[in-house]
Order: C-alpha cells, then sequence, then structure tokens
C-alpha cells in the first residue's frame, strides 16, 4: 500500500466482531470490504474468514476494475463473494464501504414474502429503503449483477433471498448502522406479525418526509 493511502482494516476488523456479537452473520458468513484511499482498489476479507476473527491478514486487496489481487498475504485469497463487491462499487462510485451479512431475520421475512416495514424514524434515517434479489447461487455473476443493479439508484440496502444482505455505505461505519438498523426494522416486523399479523396503523414510510441533515 502506498504512503498516504486510507488503510480501513482495523476498522472492519472492529465491526466484523461486532456482527458477530449482535447475530448478524455466525462463522465465517458474510465478508466486508472499504474502498483504498486512491479510490482505483478495495480491500476485502479473505475466503474463509471468521468475521469475529479478523486482522489485517485476513483482508486481500483487489483492483476494482478487474479483481486482480494486489496485495495478500501468504495463501490468502479473495472473499468466494468479491465479485458482489466489485460489481456494487463500479455501479455506486458515491459508497465506499459494503458489508455483507446474514441476519436471520431479514431474510426469514424475505422469504416468507413479508415485505421489512419502517417504524422508526432511524430506520427511515439510515434504511430508507430495501431492495430485493431473487434467489441466485452465491459467488455467482448472476448474484453480483442481480444486487449491483438493485442498488444502482441509490438504495443502499438489498436482501439477497435466501442468502442475506448486501449494505452500502460512505464508510464502513455508515454501511454498518445501515446493517443493524435493517435488521431492527426485521425484528420490529416480525413482532407486529406476532401480536397482530401486520402493521395496520402508519408506519414511518407513510409519514411525510425527515430532513435527514444533521441527524446522521
Amino acid at each position: 500500500m502506498r504512503s498516504g493511502e486510507s488503510d480501513p482494516r482495523e476498522l472492519l476488523a472492529r465491526l466484523g466482531l461486532d456482527a458477530v456479537r449482535a447475530g448478524l452473520a455466525v462463522a465465517s458468513g458474510g465478508n466486508l470490504s472499504a474502498r483504498t484511499g486512491d479510490a482505483a482498489g478495495a480491500w476485502v476479507t479473505a475466503a474463509g474468514t471468521w468475521l469475529d476473527r479478523l486482522d489485517e491478514k485476513a483482508f486481500v486487496r483487489v483492483r476494482l476494475s478487474d479483481g486482480a489481487v494486489l496485495e495478500a498475504a501468504p495463501g490468502a485469497r479473495p472473499s468466494t463473494e468479491v465479485a458482489l463487491h466489485l460489481h456494487t462499487y463500479r455501479v455506486r462510485p458515491d459508497i465506499n464501504a459494503i458489508i455483507h451479512l446474514h441476519p436471520q431475520l431479514a431474510i426469514l421475512l424475505d422469504a416468507l414474502g413479508e415485505p421489512i416495514r419502517l417504524v422508526t424514524t432511524d430506520h427511515q434515517v439510515y434504511v430508507r429503503r430495501v431492495a430485493r434479489t431473487p434467489f441466485h447461487p452465491p459467488g455467482t455473476a448472476e448474484l453480483a449483477e442481480a444486487a449491483a443493479a438493485a442498488v444502482a439508484d441509490g438504495t443502499n440496502c438489498v436482501l439477497l433471498a435466501h442468502h442475506g444482505c448486501s449494505v452500502l455505505g460512505e464508510d464502513p461505519l455508515m454501511a454498518y448502522r445501515r446493517a443493524v438498523n435493517l435488521e431492527e426494522a426485521a425484528r420490529l416486523t416480525y413482532r407486529a406479525l406476532l401480536l397482530t399479523g401486520g402493521l395496520p396503523g402508519r408506519t414511518i414510510e407513510e409519514c411525510p418526509p425527515m430532513n435527514v441533515q444533521g441527524l446522521i
């Protein structure tokens, strides 16, 4: 890595630990990435790494244009989901981090055909809207292309059917904020379904738009 480039690996490692502790990933499920300071590359978790055991050697630096490995520990290779990250970065030059996790309630609701409702102001500020893709096998070009197409319009949270979610941010912390709020929105939706069979009243997405400046 050249002098002066931003190195997000320490922060990504902390967020990986937080994600596992929050129940958003199990073992080696999920992967994280962030652009490097020159914007031409990205650090992505290596294949087989556990998100709660990450260190600097658990990341591989790849070139965004073609996925070529630029820097890696001996024997390390990029996550099998590296294409998911690369395709999304190419269509969203405004984002600098991607968090791919396996949040159980969000996946369950999507599998049951239940839309996740945005209930709180935090959901509206951070999640805003939720896209989804039909099922594609993990690690395939079809999945990467579908996920990128789903967020090309500025959406930052996409559910990947029977698999997980891909959440985008201007930086790793924002991507993680969105990920935890997505799962919290799923949790509240699930509880509402248990208690009432649905959400018959107004929810936050039906309320007038908010001025979110200063809230993020």
